[in-house]
C-alpha cells in the first residue's frame, strides 16, 4: 500500500506562485537534501537551522502571511497552502516559532496598538525574542475563565505605571526559555469572570518570575508551572484593552485550534508514511488485521485532509457553509493522531517497551512537535516520544470533552447541562 501525496493543482497566480516557491526551494536547498539519519552531527544539523533560518527571513516565508508593513509577504491563504504544500514536498523545514509565529503575532496584529505592533512584530519574524503562553492555572484549565491570576495598575511617573502581577500559571511550555509570556489576568475584580479579564505581554526574566519544571512520562520537561509574585509590566502591556482579554485570548485559541488545520494532514500524511514502511520491515502487512487498521488510518488521514480543504475554500470564497466542521476539526485529529501511534506500538510489539532512542543525541524531533529533550536514563526513540507525547492531544488546545459541548451547544443547539 502506498500513501499517495496529492497536491491539487490550482490555476492562474497560483500556480506561478508554487513555481516560485519551487524554484526558491531548488536555489536554495543542498544537493544531497533530504539528508539520512544520522549523516549530521548536532553541530551540523544546529549551523544549518541558523543558517537556513536567514535564508527563509531574507526571502520572506517565515510568517508570509503576515502584512507587508510588519514584515511579511501578504499571502493569502492559499498562497500560504501552497508555500506549506511545497516545504512538505520537498522536505525542507519551515520555520514554526508556535507560540511567536502562530499564536502571539497574530493576535498582536489582530489586537494590539501601533506601539505593540513596532515593538514586537519584527523581533517575532527576526527571531530575537521567545514566547509562552499563560493561560491555564491549577484551577482554571478547562474552565478557564475562573482563573485567579490578579494584575493591578500602579501610578507611578509619567508613563503611566506598571502592572503588579501575581499569581501562578501551570502547562506552561517553554517557560523556562522564554522572554515573554502573554497571560490571561484578572484587573477588574468587581466585574463577572468573563469581562473582568486582560491579556498582558509579560516579561519572564525578572524578579518575581519562577519557572519549575515539570518532568513528564519521557522524561521531557518542557511544561512548567510559572509563579508571579509582584512581577511587572508595563502600563501598555495589555492587548486589545482593558477588560477585553476574554475576547482577545478567544482570538488566539482560535489559531490554535485553527489556523493550523488547513496544514495539519502533512505532518499526519508523513508520520503514517513512516508506519507503514514500518509495517513492511517487520512483515506485518501479511496480517489482515494489521493491513486493514492501516487502511483505517489512512482513509482518516485523508478525511482531516479533505476537511481542510472544505475549510479553506469555504473561506476563500466566504461561504460560510462549514463552520459545523470547523468545530468537529480538533477533535477530530486529536483522536486519529493518537490511534496512529497506538498502531504503530503495536506493530513494535514487545519491543515497543524498549528504549531505542540515542541516550547521548539532543534529542528526538518529532513531525509537528519539534525537538524533545529527555533524560540520559531514558533515551526513548522519536517514535516512542510521539506515542507518549500523542496522549496529550486530547487535552492541549480545549480538551474533548469541551469540544464535545461546544459542539452540542453552539452547532447542535442542545440545551446546557446542568
Amino acid at each position: 500500500m502506498a500513501a499517495a501525496h496529492v497536491i491539487l493543482d490550482y490555476d492562474g497566480e497560483a500556480a506561478g506562485f508554487r513555481a516560485e516557491v519551487r524554484a526558491w526551494l531548488a536555489a536554495n536547498l543542498p544537493e544531497d537534501w533530504p539528508p539520512q539519519a544520522g549523516e549530521r552531527s548536532p553541530e551540523e544539523r544546529a549551523k544549518f537551522r541558523q543558517e537556513w533560518n536567514e535564508k527563509l527571513y531574507a526571502a520572506g516565508w517565515i510568517c508570509a502571511s503576515w502584512p507587508a508593513e510588519y514584515g511579511g509577504r501578504g499571502l493569502s491563504q492559499l498562497e500560504s497552502l501552497i508555500l506549506a504544500e511545497e516545504f512538505s514536498r520537498a522536505k525542507a523545514p519551515l520555520r514554526a516559532d508556535w507560540f511567536g509565529d502562530t499564536l502571539v503575532g497574530p493576535t498582536i496584529l489582530r489586537w494590539g496598538t501601533e506601539e505593540q505592533k513596532s515593538t514586537f512584530i519584527p523581533r517575532i519574524l527576526r527571531g530575537e525574542i521567545s514566547w509562552c503562553q499563560g493561560f491555564s492555572e491549577p484551577d482554571a484549565g478547562s474552565d478557564l475563565a475562573s482563573l485567579r491570576t490578579s494584575a493591578r495598575l500602579e501610578q507611578d511617573g509619567e508613563d503611566g505605571g506598571h502592572w503588579v502581577i501575581n499569581g501562578q500559571k501551570t502547562w506552561t511550555t517553554r517557560a523556562d526559555e522564554a522572554d515573554y509570556i502573554f497571560l490571561l489576568a484578572r484587573t477588574e475584580p468587581d466585574e463577572p469572570r468573563h469581562k473582568g479579564i486582560s491579556y498582558l505581554l509579560v516579561p519572564m526574566r525578572q524578579p518575581g518570575v519562577e519557572v519549575h519544571p515539570i518532568e513528564q512520562i519521557d522524561g521531557a520537561a518542557e511544561f512548567s508551572e510559572v509563579f508571579l509574585t509582584d512581577a511587572r509590566a508595563p502600563a501598555g502591556a495589555v492587548v486589545g484593552g482593558r477588560g477585553n482579554g476574554w475576547t482577545v485570548a478567544m482570538t488566539t485559541l482560535g489559531f490554535e485550534r485553527g489556523v493550523s488545520s488547513s496544514m495539519s494532514h502533512q505532518r499526519f500524511e508523513k508520520e503514517l508514511a513512516g508506519i507503514i514502511d514500518l509495517a513492511r520491515e517487520r512483515g506485518a502487512t501479511a496480517d489482515p488485521l494489521t493491513r486493514d487498521r492501516l487502511v483505517q488510518q489512512w482513509m482518516k488521514v485523508q478525511l482531516i485532509k479533505f476537511g481542510n480543504q472544505r475549510l479553506l475554500f469555504d473561506a476563500l470564497n466566504g461561504t460560510h457553509q462549514a463552520d459545523a466542521l470547523r468545530a468537529t476539526t480538533k477533535l477530530w485529529w486529536s483522536r486519529t493522531h493518537q490511534d496512529t501511534l497506538d498502531l504503530a506500538i503495536d506493530l513494535l510489539g514487545p519491543d515497543g517497551q524498549v528504549l531505542t532512542g540515542d541516550p547521548a543525541g539532543e534529542g528526538s524531533w518529532i513531525p509537528g512537535v519539534g525537538l524533545r529533550r529527555g533524560r540520559p536514563d531514558y533515551p526513548a526513540s522519536a517514535l516512542q516520544r510521539a506515542f507518549l507525547f500523542s496522549r496529550s492531544d486530547t487535552i492541549g488546545g480545549g480538551t474533548s470533552e469541551i469540544q464535545l459541548g461546544i459542539i452540542a451547544e453552539r452547532i447542535l443547539k442542545l440545551p446546557r447541562a446542568r
